[in-house]
């Protein structure tokens, strides 16, 4: 069979990987000044400390009995003949309520309630906190948790969510609105990104990804080019073209441009990692449950894409460009093999010490059109490596970069969207690991300090340009509902790169 044969068969014309968008569609997000009656339930927010509402009609005597302390996560439907439901959800410590732990209440709420499809939450109850940041996080709490893959099957007994209204007071009414709006937003996007990650890779290849956002960034205000394997050649993006060797799919180059009203706080370049499936190529991945997630390895670009989708309804006034970097990186009798030497953007060459060490090779290229662009600032994010996931496990993504500032952006950034980030040091010493003695640089270190080491690759392209790198392999899925991140892909970066956008500044200044 040959390979053009192939892809027509495995062409599914009829099948849209984001079906998450289209119940974002219909799905209304409302403040008002009371409950409504198509509410089936509603949240009351108790805390470990303070009165209980009188709504609730119970002492907190009786809500311990029942084994409700108010911790954050918790969530107890009070029995009764009620309509709406009443529905305590527990917001921790009154001194330390926050962001995160409203997001996860809200996502407690969300996961008590998931056989209602029109709920309801009260924010009257919610002292020293902002209504703006309290409603954002309510919002994207309630929905990140209600997100399913739906589009191979339906969840039995779980309602789509129609209706999500945030009971407010009247001199609150505007903040809150502005709130929900930007919970909303936010959380479409993250639903954009699962949905993507989630997609099996016989349903999204790099040429669907790239119709994808072409359609997307027309709809949210962004330019879309899409370089293809002619325009990639002639663009001397060897590593992209490397990794597609081995596919019967072609690779695409995607760039997104979002361009601010006004002058803007700098120029911000994204490059994501969007290999649609990982085989290993010549480097074959074993069998086991990583390899089987290996539809998850374009979680970069998936987050690229979906966080640019905000910045025109969100205001940014940063200039972002992103570029989507997408090839599946397959074994075949044209892959690329140990011991090739390929010739990246610009003209540095690379050896090929592992096939399967094939997120970098692409980025690279993504890299050096960036720097080529003048930006500011680089940031890469990529579900890198393993061994970023044996440090910090499946919460945490790493860090590294060249510039303090940037770093520090990127960690405020992850803090202030519960998508943390722990900095890991480019450690200079260990760039020798990468010496090849017949090119200028080889994609592989040695067996220890593998996030180190391939950190240090990138930042060879840079051109010492401030650079920022987010290596999301841990908490790129989870195997269990985990308060607000639904089972399967998490689409970790998302939130955490539309905070960075809003908020860039160049790191000079």
């Amino acid at each position: 069979m040959t390979s053009q044969g192939l892809r027509t068969t495995r062409a599914v014309a009829t099948f849209d990987p984001i079906p998450s968008r289209r119940v974002a569609d219909s799905l209304v997000v409302d403040v008002s000044g009371a409950v409504p009656p198509g509410a089936t339930a509603v949240a009351v927010a108790v805390g470990t400390d303070g009165p209980v509402p009188a709504a609730l009609g119970l002492s907190r005597a009786a809500l311990t009995a029942a084994g409700f302390t108010g911790a954050v996560g918790q969530a107890l439907a009070i029995p009764g003949d009620t309509t709406p439901e009443l529905v305590v959800v527990g917001t921790g410590d009154p001194a330390a309520l926050g962001t995160a732990s409203l997001r996860d209440a809200g996502a407690a709420f969300a996961r008590a309630t998931y056989r209602h499809a029109s709920i309801a939450a009260t924010l009257a109850d919610l002292q020293g906190i902002d209504g703006a940041a309290a409603a954002q996080s309510i919002v994207e709490g309630v929905l990140l948790a209600r997100y399913r893959y739906r589009a191979f099957r339906d969840q039995p007994g779980e309602a789509v969510l129609e209706t999500l209204t945030l009971v407010a007071d009247d001199a609150a009414a505007d903040a809150v609105r502005s709130g929900a709006d930007r919970g909303r937003i936010t959380a479409e996007a993250v639903w954009l990104g699962r949905d993507l990650a989630n997609t099996p890779p016989m349903h999204l290849s790099a040429t669907r990804m790239a119709e994808i956002a072409q359609v997307i960034g027309a709809q949210t205000g962004l330019e879309v080019e899409v370089f293809d394997h002619d325009a990639l050649v002639a663009l001397g993006c060897g590593g992209l073209l490397g990794v597609n060797a081995g596919s019967g799919e072609p690779a695409r180059m995607v760039r997104l441009t979002y361009r601010p009203a006004g002058e803007p706080t700098g120029h911000l370049a994204l490059v994501g990692k969007g290999i649609m499936y990982d085989a290993g190529g010549i480097s074959l991945k074993p069998s086991d449950a990583m390899h089987a997630a290996m539809k998850l390895d374009m979680s970069g670009a998936a987050a690229v894409l979906s966080s640019m989708t905000t910045l025109r309804a969100l205001g940014c006034r940063a200039f972002v460009t992103g570029y989507l970097m997408c090839t599946d990186n397959m074994p075949s009798g044209t892959a690329m093999r140990l011991g090739d030497v390929l010739t990246i953007r610009g003209g540095k060459t690379v050896e090929v010490f592992n096939t399967d060490a094939e997120g970098r090779l692409v980025m690279a290229d993504g890299i050096v059109l960036a720097t080529e662009q003048g930006v500011d600032a680089i940031v890469t994010i990529a579900t890198l490596t393993g061994a970023a996931m044996r440090t910090f496990g499946e919460v945490y993504a790493a860090v590294l970069g060249n510039d303090p500032g940037l770093v520090a952006q990127l960690r405020a950034a992850g803090d202030a969207a519960d998508e943390p980030a722990w900095e890991l040091p480019l450690v200079a010493k260990y760039r020798r690991q990468l010496d090849s003695k017949i090119a200028d640089i080889k994609n592989m270190g040695g067996i220890n300090a593998g996030t180190i080491t391939a950190g240090l690759f990138l930042e060879e392209f840079t051109a010492g340009v401030p650079f920022g790198h987010l290596d999301i392999c841990g908490p790129m899925m989870t195997d269990v509902d985990d308060s607000w991140r639904s089972v399967g892909a998490t689409a970790f970066g998302t939130r955490l790169l539309i905070e960075l956008a809003l908020g860039f500044r160049t790191p000079a200044a």
